[in-house]
């Protein structure tokens, strides 16, 4: 009788007795069965023909699978727990048709959940054999190249490369460079994609698989142009918004008509922009505060501090600590706490130092250093004070010269002068004179709640005045004529009295009688030359108002003794 004999004849009512009687009556291999821990049986160990090995242990399918690798039984399995004691057994057909129904059960769910990825995954799969053949493309390809998965099994890519497909192969690169690739393929739609290849390899290091990751970036970059557009359109916005907060010129009292302030206000919007330390020319009263003030309101440190001060309008033993500040005690009269000075209460803003030409030359070298070094020391301190500050600098005064006599130190106006704004004088713009005139006339008229208007004579006075006084004092004169005159119409009568040897009647170009042509044209050409010469200083600027060359205009004035 064989061992299977034995166990099939009643294993569960035979007694170890009865196997073991069995086992020794064998003429093949011996048996050994082991318990669950690995220790063998006591009595079920031979010494006669050594053989194979029975691992007995749990009936968990997972741990038998596990140890499948130790085991070689072609008959029976015996399982028996850690007493020794039989529990059951098992045909080897049997045990091999349980392992072979859960692989297939497990191979079909892993195959169904990968399929249901390829199946329904955005991105692309396209996989490819070692020879570049297409053999499977996940649905999402219709949609990334154009073609059906059908259309596409069975190809080269080297021939869908050649002809438009796509752009490059990223299998073809993978095949030639044997090594994962990562690249940007441009597809015969338009489309970009991030294609990821990888290669499987078999034992021997040859490549049998191309696997290639597919997702479509064109999106992406459509997204990103989108974002791009829309920040444009924020920033668009958002300057609009800034020109709508700015302060518009003529808000800022900066009335022109002239092509010379049209010059004057474009580079002031341009030094706006910027951080540099302008240097504001010309004569009292042409406006240079306006101009600083509208740089100030058109920057970027609008909403910060706007600070002024007039170089000459405080005495030298004080303006040291007006600019720099002191600490406590640092002089007699000095407050408890201390003062900051006007450069730190300008911090990230703005300092306008009118009549800069007046400061002290002790004074102008703590100035350049603040320039130099954006740092100070208040007076009586030590420690150096950080700040940022933009300075904006005016004055009426010739520069050069003032370093030429040694009054103003050099190195300081070359700091000064990074970028400097000559304002001209109102007389050489004569165009802005009614224009300023009309602005004044309605501000003072809404201030002082009277309605007020201007005779044609008077008009005409006001704009052959030769102004010394500039824009300041065209502002005063309207406003005392707006202030004094009783009458609606003011007229010739209620000018002041410097405005009453203007005589407007003699600059007019006109002819009073009958003349011949010739005389009448040479008595126009005298009376345009001598209105001509009045409101403009060089022979230069007569030529370019009278559309003739400068040598010209030198002549008739030399001919007509103007």
């Amino acid at each position: 009788m064989t061992l299977q004999q034995a166990w099939n004849t009643s294993f569960a009512a035979s007694p170890q007795s009865a196997w073991r009687d069995a086992v020794r009556g064998m003429q093949e291999d011996v048996l050994f069965i082991l318990a669950e821990d690995g220790a063998t049986v006591s009595g079920a160990v031979w010494k006669t023909n050594p053989g194979r090995v029975v691992s007995v242990g749990s009936s968990q399918a997972e741990e038998i699978e596990a140890r499948e690798a130790e085991w070689n039984v072609h008959e029976i399995w015996v399982f028996v727990d850690s007493a020794g004691t039989i529990q059951g057994w098992m045909k080897t057909i049997d045990l091999y048709r349980h392992f072979y129904q859960v692989y297939k059960e497990r191979q079909a769910y892993y195959s169904l959940e990968l399929e249901t990825v390829f199946n329904t995954s955005y991105d692309m799969f396209y996989i490819s054999d070692g020879q570049g053949i297409t053999q499977r493309v996940s649905p999402s390809a219709e949609r990334i190249y154009g073609y059906k998965p059908e259309d596409l099994v069975g190809k080269s890519i080297y021939e869908l490369e050649r002809t438009g497909v796509f752009r490059p192969s990223i299998t073809r690169l993978v095949l030639e460079r044997k090594e994962k690739v990562q690249v940007v393929q441009t597809t015969g739609l338009g489309g970009r994609l991030m294609v990821v290849g990888t290669p499987i390899k078999d034992e021997q290091g040859n490549i049998i698989r191309v696997v290639n990751f597919c997702r479509d970036i064109s999106e992406e970059r459509r997204l990103q142009a989108e974002l791009e557009d829309a920040r444009e359109l924020l920033e668009g916005y958002k300057q609009e918004l800034r020109k709508l907060s700015e302060m518009t010129a003529k808000e800022a009292g900066l009335i022109y008509k002239s092509e010379a302030m049209k010059q004057v206000i474009t580079l002031a919007g341009k030094m706006a922009e910027v951080d540099s330390t302008v240097l504001i020319l010309g004569e009292s009263g042409v406006g240079k505060e306006v101009v600083a003030s509208y740089i100030h309101q058109n920057s970027h440190r609008r909403d910060k501090p706007y600070i002024k001060l007039n170089c000459s309008a405080i005495p030298e033993h004080l303006l040291e600590s007006e600019l720099f500040g002191y600490e406590k005690g640092a002089f007699t009269g000095a407050t408890k706490e201390g003062k900051p000075g006007l450069f730190e209460l300008a911090n990230e803003g703005t300092l306008f130092l009118d009549e800069i030409g007046e400061l002290p030359l002790s004074l102008q070298v703590k100035l350049l250093r603040v320039l130099q070094e954006h740092e100070l020391v208040r007076i009586g301190g030590t420690k150096p004070i950080k700040i940022d500050v933009r300075i904006i600098a005016a004055t009426n005064r010739n520069l050069q010269e003032e370093t030429r006599q040694g009054r103003f130190r050099e190195d300081l106006y070359y700091r000064l002068n990074v970028v400097p704004v000559h304002i001209p004088p109102l007389r050489e713009r004569t165009d802005d004179i009614l224009p300023l005139v009309i602005f004044f006339r309605d501000r003072f008229t809404k201030k002082y709640k009277k309605e007020k208007t201007f005779s044609q004579e008077v008009l005409d006075c006001l704009h052959l005045y030769r102004w010394p006084g500039n824009v300041r004092e065209l502002q005063n004169i309207v406003e005392r004529l707006i202030v004094i005159t009783d009458q609606d119409v003011i007229e010739a009568q209620h000018l002041p009295e410097m405005l009453h040897y203007v005589q407007p009647s003699a600059t007019k170009v006109s002819v009073t009688d009958i003349l011949p042509l010739k005389s009448a044209v040479e008595l126009l050409e005298r009376q345009l030359l001598g209105m001509a010469k009045e409101k403009y200083v060089t022979t230069t600027k007569m030529a370019e108002a009278l559309g003739v060359d400068q040598s010209t205009i030198s002549r008739k004035l030399g001919r007509w003794k103007l």
